[in-house]
């Protein structure tokens, strides 16, 4: 899969203006250097990734104002042949974040890919539990991730890894970016609930595991 086909997609449709779109492919270099990063610190192959051309914004209640950022997500795909993870990055990210932030945020993502291959292998988890807010899904997210020391022998992504995961990610700047530059220009972006964030899968979809 081209990382950028939806981005151009949306482009061409008119849903990305011009300057972002250039923006997104001229920053996107920064994100190809991450994967490759993260390839050589774990010496495991980064999964397929693409760039989703709008912000994803999680609510546990559609009618609720607390919602969180989401800047990238790891998501099972079933299909008839089996069953792939694959990484999805947002375009706001790749246009507003920093350096360090896209590197640590493409290795925690790594870090989902990892536990979640592990479990589907295990066959251990069919349905992870469903989190009743914000701050309860951020610690679910941070439990269910293996250890980055045990992964990475990258110091300086570490460092990045654990300065912005503390406790769950969070990024004001780029979050005052991303509100002021893309959802106050009222630029694409999708609702999901916290239970659609969540890894629901049958016992016949993890056994298309190839």
């Amino acid at each position: 899969m081209e990382p950028l086909v939806k981005v151009k997609e949306a482009h061409q449709k008119g849903i990305i203006p011009d300057k972002e779109f250039a923006l997104i492919k001229e920053r996107f270099q920064i994100t190809i250097e991450g994967i490759n990063r993260i390839e050589k610190a774990s010496g495991i192959n980064y999964p397929i990734a693409y760039v989703e051309p709008s912000i994803i914004l999680s609510s546990l209640d559609p009618s609720s104002y607390q919602y969180g950022i989401l800047f990238a997500r790891t998501i099972p795909v079933v299909f008839d042949q089996g069953l792939q993870v694959v990484i999805q990055i947002t375009a706001p990210l790749v246009a507003y974040g920093l350096k360090g932030t896209i590197h640590a945020i493409l290795a925690h993502e790594f870090l989902h890919y990892l536990e979640l291959i592990r479990k589907f292998s295990k066959m251990e988890v069919l349905s992870d539990e469903i989190t009743g807010n914000l701050f309860e899904s951020v610690y679910a997210d941070e439990t269910r991730l293996f250890e980055p020391r045990a992964v990475f022998d990258d110091k300086t992504l570490l460092l990045h890894i654990t300065k912005k995961f503390p406790a769950g990610f969070r990024d004001y700047k780029l979050e005052d970016k991303v509100i002021k530059y893309w959802i106050e220009k009222d630029l694409p972006k999708s609702n999901v609930a916290l239970d659609t964030n969540i890894v629901k899968l049958s016992a016949e979809s993890l056994s298309k595991i190839n």
